[in-house]
């Protein structure tokens, strides 16, 4: 029977300032959350890194930004300190409660203690403006290099199924075939001495929910690393949920009946009872 239980993921992007831009296929093809209020500064940026095959999201005010961060979970951010609607330090310091993407503050603030203060509350990189945009993207691609093993572009297997992580999507290979009725036998003598060997079987198409999605990038993206249970629920429903559990339970045991070879028995997508959940190539 079909479940009828609802997809907990988020609806439709808040509106407001918040925006999403995809640039061509690149290499990677990162997600990049860029936070800036000033108009000329943000259409640049924008420009550049769809120009260099990013996916780009876009906010002005860090109410929109956490928001967009909640619903599209970015793998790097770009934010600016100087925000209409606070600093941005408190913004970095709300997105650390849930997420592990990386960040690099974007400010005119040249003190010592501003760029103490960003980098303690979690920020992992600082760059004063005005900045050359090659040493941003240098810089940008050093946060990239550090944050994950597996890269968005990257095609996965987990037991008979492939999942590419650039188109997403999930395709699964049938079972072995088990051998006809003309098989040869110990003892009896080949009926057909040339064979026409049968065709494999096409993969299979897999579908996954939106939600399923976001929980598997998360884990793929960290081979073999425990991603607590609080991390997942903040970086797939955002904040507020830390203790709706029974969501990743449900979610996750969609994901073993769809990819896993023996659900029951799953080999790769693990629980770690009591703390998370691992993936393991």
């Amino acid at each position: 029977m079909r479940s009828t239980r609802p997809d907990h993921g988020h609806g439709p992007e808040s509106a407001g300032q918040a925006q999403l831009s995809a640039g061509p296929a690149g290499p990677g093809r990162a997600r990049v959350l860029i936070v800036e209020d000033e108009p000329a500064l943000l259409r640049a940026l924008r420009i550049d890194l769809r120009a260099r095959g990013y996916e780009v999201q876009t906010a002005t005010t860090g109410r929109d930004a956490l928001a967009l961060a909640s619903q599209r979970p970015p793998d790097v951010v770009l934010l600016d300190l100087g925000l209409p609607d606070g600093d941005g330090t408190a913004v970095i310091t709300k997105l650390r409660s849930w997420s592990q993407a990386p960040v690099i503050v974007l400010s005119g603030r040249t003190s010592a203690q501003d760029k103490i203060g960003a980098l303690d509350a979690g920020a992992d990189d600082y760059v004063t403006k005005p900045f050359a945009m090659d040493e941003l993207l240098a810089r940008l691609r050093a946060v990239l290099r550090r944050d994950d093993g597996i890269r968005p572009g990257a095609v996965v297997t987990i037991g008979r199924s492939r999942i590419d992580l650039a188109a997403h999507t999930v395709t699964r290979d049938g079972p072995a075939g088990e051998p006809g009725p003309a098989a040869v036998r110990e003892g009896t003598p080949d009926p057909d001495p040339d064979p026409v060997p049968e065709p494999e079987p096409e993969p299979e198409p897999v579908h996954l929910t939106r939600t399923e999605w976001r929980l598997l990038e998360i884990l793929l993206r960290s081979p073999g690393q425990l991603i607590p249970a609080s991390r997942l629920l903040g970086e797939v429903w955002g904040e507020g949920h830390d203790h709706h559990a029974h969501y990743l339970r449900f979610h996750m045991a969609g994901l073993r009946r769809k990819l896993e070879d023996d659900p029951p028995r799953p080999r790769h997508l693990l629980t770690e009872p009591g703390m998370g959940y691992r993936y393991q190539p």
